[in-house]
């Protein structure tokens, strides 16, 4: 495989990520029962460690944010 398609990948994996976690989040701000209050937030919980995780490890590499699609997020801010 060619460092392009390693590239494309990860953009296209952070990019889907992350409209999945700011989804993840409408959702939790509109759940109203306990049961679905508690559902939405674990699963917004999970994208924000995903998230974090990922924009802390490209750091370690060296990598720019915005090459993983994720320099336009906060999971501190955005998704807690």
């Amino acid at each position: 495989m060619t460092d392009e398609k390693f590239k494309n990948y990860m953009f296209d994996l952070g990019m889907l990520l992350k409209d999945k976690a700011r989804a993840a989040k409408k959702a939790n701000d509109c759940a109203c029962d306990e049961d679905s209050i508690s559902y939405a937030s674990g699963y917004l919980m999970a994208f924000h460690e995903v998230i974090d995780l990922m924009k802390v490890q490209a750091n370690v590499f060296n990598i720019k944010q915005q090459d993983i699609g994720l320099l336009d997020i906060d999971p501190e801010s955005e998704l807690l």
